[in-house]
């Protein structure tokens, strides 16, 4: 059939349209396929490491590997801190269906509890994504059995080994010690701040108090890497590189630990705190403070229940005495004040001072009564110190002023941190004008010396300021940072402490230094000591300075009749053998004590160390009047 050609249309106008339209899609075509071409090279060429890297990332997992805790010894090789193999059960919630229906159902297998699940959810709010969250620690044999029986019902769920920090003689050393206890928000913030956080990937615990938190650093050690492939589902196919961890350092410390045990003996119902030390390196041999705890309660995170117990118990086990107790040093620190007052001129070895029982300030009316009431008459300074009399005391104090009183004290360490290596320490207070002033908005008045020459006031200090100034005496004023660390185990090899070169205070040649330890020698044993029934027929020669911080004022005091928590208490520092001492003792009980006095304990503490004696029997004496110094 013939085809008629339309007169009324224009086909080489459609002809033209027709190879426009077609050029039009060729070009768009074209467009998109350079588009396309671009796209795939910039994706398989430009950018190939980046997303052969993510891909990888996809497929390839690093899993960090903890390194093992190093163990904390005492100064004998004896194990104070270790680290023992435990199983925990723990889930991964993205691979978990029903969370809440396997928490349910993992309660009679595993026995949970109601604190397990609380602790999980806590666990779980600041852990990452595919991450495994420890749902209940510390299984029994018969619990990881159970579980092994019952795992096909629990996908996402696995036992697994870890190390738990382990403290095996309990309560003891606890404030010395510390212990670790689970990484909380601020340490990760702390540890992100510091450049450390990826060093705890795959830690759990940190240190919190005490040793494990002031050497955490050494003790921790340098997590590892494991690299692993793993399918689309998150399982591990196999391992393609480790980068095994470093284990953390062992730290052996200055501390004896029968001594420290002999002496919890000692303090056993007390309120008390003892430091004893080596006098010429500052090495600590015992450092308690009674009451403690059992540090292990906190190794796995301490119960509400129990934690609330150590929290408002009245006796406050969780205060480390030691280095956090603030009392008022009483009259042991008069040996300091008579070296500082022959130093400054203020007396010399020759002053004599009458002493009718009291102690006038001079233009008012107000007496300083002595402890013993009927005066120790004519007194130089190594009688002051020999029988603790205050009223020298009062006019050294009056004479030198409490600004000199202030700057050299504060050379012997009180009002200041002693520099142990425990983070848990007070400064004290040794006063000044300008502190009252900042304090009360009150000028510093005369009557408010008097009372700091005989350790009193508002003068206050912890038993380790005492043992650093008992030593910085002993050493004629040649100071020693009082230290915990005795080594760390490097590679293998043991590497000693070293001690930071030793600042000097006063002149070492002047003989005021061998003053005030006579007046100590007498205390211990001569007729009028204050403390020579304690160290009568010690085979050994011993120096001594008692001291009775005030806690309720009576102008008559009678313990027995007053309530338990207002008594005095009762310090003590000593040190022996005289002539070359290789231990001092500081020591203080709270209200007196509920055991024996300060003297006998202190003793006891020397025989032990001295006499290798476990039984210190002490001569019979009658006991002295109450209020009295040797009390």
């Amino acid at each position: 059939m013939k085809i008629e050609r339309n007169p009324f249309r224009d086909y080489t106008a459609e002809s033209a349209l027709f190879v426009r339209r077609a050029l039009v899609a060729f070009l768009v075509i074209l467009v998109l396929s350079g588009i396309l071409i671009t796209n795939l090279y910039h994706l398989q060429i430009v950018r190939f490491e980046d997303y052969r890297t993510r891909s990888n990332e996809n497929r390839i997992k690093l899993v960090p590997i903890a390194p093992s805790r190093g163990i904390i010894y005492d100064r004998n090789g004896t194990p104070l801190a270790l680290n023992r193999t435990i199983y925990q059960l723990q889930l991964m919630p993205e691979k978990v269906n029903n969370l809440k229906a396997t928490l349910q159902a993992l309660r009679p297998v595993v026995d949970l509890t109601d604190d397990d699940i609380t602790n999980f959810e806590k666990e779980r709010k600041r852990s990452r994504r595919f991450v495994s969250i420890p749902v209940k620690t510390a299984l029994n044999e018969a619990q990881v059995a159970r579980f092994a029986v019952n795992q096909f019902r629990f996908p996402g769920v696995e036992v697994k080994g870890y190390q738990r920090r382990y403290y095996p003689y309990g309560s003891a050393l606890t404030h010395v010690i510390g212990y670790v206890s689970k990484i909380n928000d601020r340490d990760i913030e702390r540890l992100d701040k510091d450049g450390k956080l990826a060093n705890y990937a795959a830690t759990r615990d940190i240190g919190k108090l005490g040793i494990e938190r002031y050497y955490e650093n050494t003790l921790h050690g340098k997590t590892g890497y494991e690299e692993v492939e793993v399918n689309n589902r998150g399982k591990v196919i196999r391992q393609l590189h480790e980068q095994p961890p470093s284990a953390g350092q062992d730290v052996y410390l200055t501390l004896n630990l029968n001594l420290q045990r002999y002496i919890e003996q000692l303090l056993v119902g007390s309120r008390a705190a003892v430091v004893v030390s080596d006098p010429h390196t500052g090495s600590i041999l015992a450092m308690v403070s009674n009451p403690s705890y059992d540090a292990n309660l906190f190794v796995d995170g301490i119960s509400n229940k129990d934690y609330q117990g150590l929290l408002n118990d009245p006796n406050r086990p969780l205060i480390n005495r030691a280095t956090q107790g603030l009392y008022p040093p009483a009259s042991t620190v008069k040996p300091y004040i008579a070296v500082s007052a022959l130093s400054a001129g203020v007396i010399t070895k020759n002053t004599v001072v009458f002493d009718p029982g009291w102690w006038q300030l001079p233009g008012s009316e107000k007496r300083f009564r002595d402890w013993k009431k009927w005066g120790h008459g004519r007194l130089n300074v190594t009688k002051a110190l020999e029988e603790s009399a205050d009223t020298f005391f009062y006019q050294v104090a009056y004479d030198m002023g409490i600004d000199r009183l202030s700057t050299w004290l504060t050379k012997f360490g009180y009002g200041q941190y002693t520099g142990i290596d425990l983070s848990e320490e007070r400064s004290g207070l040794m006063p000044t004008r300008e502190w009252k002033l900042k304090r009360y908005k009150k000028p510093w008045y005369q009557g408010d010396t008097i009372p700091v020459g005989i350790g009193q006031g508002y003068w206050t200090a912890t038993p380790i300021q005492m043992s650093k100034a008992l030593n910085t005496l002993i050493n004629d004023g040649n100071v020693k940072t009082p230290h915990l660390l005795q080594s760390t185990r490097v590679n293998g090899v043991l590497v000693p402490f070293r001690q930071e070169d030793s600042p000097q205070i006063g002149d070492i040649h002047s003989g005021f230094w061998e003053i005030a330890k006579d007046g100590m020698y007498g205390v211990a044993n001569r007729q009028n000591g204050t403390a020579r029934h304690y160290f009568a027929d010690t085979p050994y020669p011993a120096a001594a300075k008692s001291g009775t911080a005030q806690v309720f004022g009576y102008e008559t005091y009678n313990a027995h009749k007053l309530a338990e928590h207002l008594r005095d208490h009762k310090l003590m520092t000593a040190f022996a053998p005289y002539n070359n001492p290789t231990v001092s003792v500081a020591i203080i009980l709270e209200n007196g004590g509920a055991g024996p006095a300060v003297g006998t304990i202190t003793r006891q503490i020397l025989d032990h160390i001295l006499l290798g004696d476990n039984n210190t029997q002490l001569p019979n004496e009658a006991p002295l009047p109450p209020g009295v110094e040797g009390d």
